[in-house]
């Protein structure tokens, strides 16, 4: 629901602030007062397209603010009652429109499809989610009650078969040479014989190992020297402890000496081994070389790591027996599209059939509606194409003779406005706000009576906002506002202010008898509004 509307140098408006509640809104006053100014605006701030021409003279730019609250029944996806959006539009002189949704920047095409959700506008004005043919059939399917689940899920199983099938490879020579491809893979990887993803760190050790192994045992040699041969450490320890044998003061210093010297003749064993088993193994360094660079080249080509390439490895397994498995997964996947095809149109032709037995009583109920709606000769169809019935064109005749004609080839505002009221009466749909200009066009009399409580009916279920120079409609109206304009020195501006009381009954007798209020004008007045029993 719109609940606050702020325009700035738009048209004939200078500044306006307007705060809108539910139930049906009259927008009244003189002709060209500035009413429509104020459908323009919500018309810009749900994505409606942008004129320079419609900046108030001599100011830079205009600008359209709106606060929506959605309520409980707005079937905005993933947004709960409560929400609100604050959405705005800014037209300058010079350059494009910007549009702004909560404050950040946005592109009217963000604007448009957030405002096809919030405000629905009939009359003059393109924005009118009804004409479009996806609604028109979402709408049919709504009043019928047609569960489309079963078609759809036929639908997602032949989209995902239709999948498997492309992704088993196109034609026959594409095929072939993916199938040689992914064998030379397969067997340049599986040649490699790769077992573990630490492998390189392994070889980067031995290799270090194998291209040092002179070296490594000249130090393990120089360290045995001055470890074990004459006059070496462990001779050294063994006159330090002979030193201090038998002397009672250094008997724990001569156990930790002995302790050491045992120690010191263990390492000595121990180096004495492993440099013996260091062996100079010149095609032992250049296998190990090899096969880094090996493994190095698999990366390159597979991965970033070597966990990595036994990944890719499988995978390219699996797709080659895929790939050689061809033709019998092929011909299994084909028998499984015939059935799903099979239970895919059986679908389509339960829904088309249950959408064509809901198109006439769709269109009697309209059409019962709009013939109240000083279209007395109207005749209302909807038409239904083949299965599924997808195509779903709402049809008007306005005119006794005239042929039934899709609703956006209607050319005249008032009747594809009032249609479209008629429509909404019948569809209890999102969204909340709904918009109506010229739904008056050439209605008087009973005709305007029957319009103005249509469109107080609406107003139980939805936000309406109605133009109107009809006091028969104002009349049905729970909130009125009345728009006029005002010269000062040579300066033309707009205000819009809501009335009750005396001041409403006063804009009835006005709208009754095109003059200031006489009295015969306010009693008429009083006696519309009182049959509404609406406050005054």
């Amino acid at each position: 629901m719109l609940t606050e509307l702020h325009i700035e140098d738009l048209g004939v408006i200078a500044t306006l602030d307007l705060v809108l509640g539910e139930g049906l809104t009259a927008l009244t006053g003189e002709t060209g007062a500035g009413k429509t100014m104020l459908v323009e605006a919500i018309n810009l701030l749900v994505g409606g397209r942008a004129d320079t021409t419609i900046v108030r003279p001599g100011a830079a730019e205009a600008r359209v603010e709106g606060r929506f609250v959605l309520d409980s029944g707005d079937e905005s996806a993933g947004h709960d009652a409560g929400t609100e959006f604050v959405l705005a539009r800014v037209i300058p002189v010079e350059g494009r429109s910007r549009a702004y949704v909560n404050g950040r920047l946005a592109t009217v095409a963000t604007l448009a499809e957030i405002g096809a959700r919030l405000v629905d506008l009939h009359g003059q004005h393109a924005h009118q989610s009804l004409l479009g043919a996806a609604t028109q059939r979402a709408a049919l399917d709504h009043f019928g009650s047609i569960d489309l689940t079963p078609l759809r899920e036929a639908r997602a199983r032949l989209t995902e078969i239709d999948a498997s099938l492309a992704a088993l490879g196109g034609d026959v020579r594409t095929r072939a040479r993916e199938i040689d491809l992914i064998r030379f893979q397969v067997g340049e990887i599986g040649a490699a014989a790769l077992e573990r993803d630490d492998e390189e760190a392994e070889l980067d050790e031995l290799e270090d190992l194998l291209a040092g192994a002179v070296a490594h045992r000249e130090s393990a040699q120089t360290a045995l020297a001055m470890l074990h041969d004459d006059d070496g450490a462990l001779d050294a320890l063994g006159a330090a402890i002979s030193a201090l044998g038998a002397r009672p003061p250094f008997a724990d210093i001569e156990e930790r000496l002995r302790n050491s010297a045992a120690e010191l003749t263990d390492v000595v064993a121990e180096l004495r081994d492993r440099a013996d088993g260091i062996d100079e193994d010149p095609q032992r360094l250049i296998e190990v070389r090899e096969r880094r660079q090996m493994l190095r080249d698999l990366r390159r080509k597979y991965g970033d790591t070597l966990g990595e390439v036994i990944e890719f490895h499988a995978s390219i397994t699996e797709r080659l027996a895929e790939l050689e498995s061809y033709d019998a997964r092929a011909e299994a996947l084909e028998h499984e599209r015939t059935a799903a095809l099979r239970t895919e149109r059986a679908a389509a032709a339960a829904v088309a059939k249950l959408r064509r037995a809901s198109a006439p009583q769709l269109a009697a109920a309209v059409q019962a509606n709009v013939r109240e709606l000083a279209m007395p000769n109207a005749v209302i169809e909807v038409s239904v194409g083949d299965d599924p019935g997808d195509d779903v064109t709402f049809l008007l005749a306005a005119n006794p003779g005239s042929p039934p004609l899709p609703l956006n080839k209607v050319a005249s505002g008032g009747e594809l406005a009032r249609s479209m009221l008629a429509l909404r009466l019948v569809l209890s749909e999102e969204p909340s706000t709904l918009v109506f200009d010229e739904v008056d066009a050439g209605v008087g009399g009973s005709a305007a009576v029957a319009v103005g409580q249509a469109l107080a009916k609406l107003g139980e279920q939805h936000q309406v906002l109605v133009v109107t120079h009809l006091p028969q409609v104002a009349a049905c109206a729970s909130t009125q506002i009345v728009v006029t304009k005002h010269v000062h020195r040579n300066v033309t501006t707009a205000t819009a202010i809501p009335v009750a009381g005396d001041e409403r009954v006063d804009e009835v007798a006005r709208m009754l008898s095109g003059m200031h209020a006489s009295k015969s004008a306010r009693e008429h007045a009083m006696e519309l509004l009182d049959r509404r029993q609406l406050p005054r």
